[in-house]
């Protein structure tokens, strides 16, 4: 039974209002002795023209009569409504479903035969994944996991930066300076070290950038020498960029990048012309959008040349008709929020209704204590480099606090791994954030460590106990603690349907960090292997239930559950 939908088709029925409406206003009391759930009358007051204390009553006499077996009771506090469930018929229902759907638990339907294209993380080749990739990759990775839990078929782009001028100052510093067999070697390394070297020298000779632009154009016109480069550059590139992938559990279903849209973007500059949107500007095709409080959207350059908006709608329409989304996200940074606004308006303009199914998911910054990230000037933090000092350091606290561990070197993979990850998205995206290691790896702050601590901890509770709890009587819990953290586990669908609606992982590592917080509490003041047998068996059952949940909100994250620490 879903007791928060329940409780609001009551109040529903009292005042003829929207069920799902209800639904959003009903909250869990910060004090439990307010109720296990509270309906505030505020907003009721200026429709009904009532005070939200007579409303709150009204309500009460129409529920009360009828009372639902669920419920204990009903109590006025001022403008609240607050209803008190019956502990054992809710604890029942709770932990029957988390038993009976395990990692299902959370999921729901509501995304069925809908499609969500995700473009998210998309680095530009010849280039390492550095700490400024971060968020993009795995806040988009987060939302499509979220999604995929609601039903919805989630296809992952990673739109690559495969086209540009950059690759014509690579090919010249490669026919400069490089070897192949050092490319062989050194992989993106060692391009990446010919690109920042090209920035050096250009320095001290300007004829590079003419150099790189002739280059550039020998790709435009299809020369065989400079595509079979730039086609190894990125081949290498893919191969690099899977290995981070792999490590993050993080598959895409398609690696079309810019390059892909090169032939298809006359056709777009066609129709915007044909629609009669295309004026000229100081000799460069724009598409005004001054009526909209924004700056021209620039179509072609005064050259003749495509630029990235171009490229973007060309994308948009392929996107469109291959996959017909329900909705198409993109995981990028907050400054290119005038980008997107852009072309999403250009395609509106062009009559295309969908242009309101794209959705930009913007995020701050994230830099390292302070630093701020080149990859021309080579100074970034390399993102294999901060995964493998997160797990050097975690090995390193193991090999201290617990040397006999079997394979740690696996579990500080994964402490590692999730400390970074569970960082970058314990806060709203959109938030900037500076990296801390001391920060992160705190087992007794709001860290992932510290809520993979709380499920292998949970593990050990249920292998020390070596009972069979699968006849326990959730009746049998029947402590503040208990009952708190029952509650806690019962709202996780909610959470996860918000976090999808407000494209917002935050919401999902903030409710297991609440999760691990209460089965904390209730593991410090309710003892469980020395309780009687039928109330040992129901918070062994409920130590599995908070176990199987926060392994299932964890992986949701991207985030590995060690069962030891």
């Amino acid at each position: 039974m879903d007791f928060k939908m329940e409780i609001a088709k009551l109040i529903s029925a009292a005042i003829n209002a929207d069920v799902q409406e209800v639904a959003d206003a009903l909250k869990i009391p910060p004090d439990p002795t307010m109720g296990d759930f509270a309906f505030s009358c505020f907003k009721l007051a200026k429709e009904l023209r009532q005070a939200p204390p007579v409303i709150a009553k009204d309500i009460a006499s129409k529920i009360e009569p009828d009372m639902p077996e669920f419920l204990e009771k009903t109590d006025i506090a001022g403008p609240y409504l607050n209803f008190f469930v019956k502990r054992a018929a809710f604890a029942k229902a709770v932990l029957s479903e988390i038993t009976a759907k395990g990692d299902k638990y959370g999921s729901s339907d509501i995304g069925a035969g809908k499609t969500i294209v995700m473009d998210y993380s998309s680095p530009n080749i010849a280039k390492r994944m550095h700490i400024g990739h971060l968020y993009s990759t795995v806040i988009g990775a987060a939302l499509n996991r979220i999604n995929n839990h609601l039903g919805y078929n989630v296809v992952g782009i990673n739109y690559l930066g495969d086209w540009g001028t950059q690759f014509g100052k690579l090919i010249v510093a490669f026919k400069s300076w490089g070897k192949e067999e050092d490319v062989v070697q050194g992989g993106v390394e060692e391009l990446e070290r010919l690109y920042v070297k090209f920035h050096v020298e250009v320095e001290a000779n300007p004829q590079l950038e003419a150099d790189a632009r002739a280059w550039m154009l020998r790709m435009q016109k299809g020369d065989e020498e400079a595509l079979r480069l730039w086609e190894w550059f990125k081949e290498i590139s893919i191969t690099e960029y899977e290995k981070m992938y792999k490590r993050l559990n993080i598959p895409f279903d398609s690696y079309r990048g810019e390059s892909y849209y090169n032939d298809k973007m006359g056709a777009v500059v066609d129709e915007i012309r044909d629609k009669g949107l295309l004026k000229e500007s100081e000799g460069a095709m724009i598409v005004d959008l001054e009526e909209y409080k924004m700056p021209p959207c620039l179509i072609l350059r005064s050259d003749g040349g495509t630029l990235y908006p171009t490229r973007d709608i060309a994308a948009a329409f392929d996107r469109k008709q291959m996959y017909d989304f329900h909705k198409s996200l993109y995981v990028t940074d907050m400054r290119q929020s005038l980008h997107f606004a852009q072309f999403f308006k250009v395609i509106g303009l062009m009559g295309y209704p969908w242009e309101n199914d794209m959705v930009h998911v913007p995020y701050g910054l994230l830099s390292f204590e302070g630093d701020n990230l080149s990859s021309r000037k080579g100074n970034t933090l390399i993102l294999a480099d901060l995964f493998d000092q997160a797990a050097e350091k975690v090995l390193g606290i193991i090999s201290e606090k617990n040397p006999g561990l079997a394979d740690k070197e696996t579990v500080a993979e994964q402490v590692g791994t999730g400390a970074i990850v569970f960082s970058a998205l314990y806060n709203t995206r959109i938030k900037d954030t500076v990296f801390s290691w001391d920060r992160i790896f705190a087992f007794d702050g709001e860290t992932s460590p510290y809520v993979q601590y709380t499920h292998a901890r949970c593990s050990s509770v249920l292998n020390k106990a070596q009972m069979d709890y699968a006849d326990a009587d959730p009746a049998k819990l029947a402590t503040g603690e208990e009952f708190e953290l029952i509650k806690t586990l019962h709202i996780f669908s909610e959470k996860v349907a918000e976090a999808a609606a407000k494209y917002e992982p935050f919401i999902i590592s903030r409710y297991v960090m609440q999760v691990a917080r209460a089965y904390n509490k209730f593991y410090h003041d309710n003892p469980i292997l020395r309780a009687d047998e039928d109330v040992q068996k129901a918070r062994l059952m409920l130590t599995k239930c908070t176990k199987d949940v926060i392994a299932v909100a964890l992986g949701l994250l991207g985030i590995k559950a060690p069962d030891v620490m």
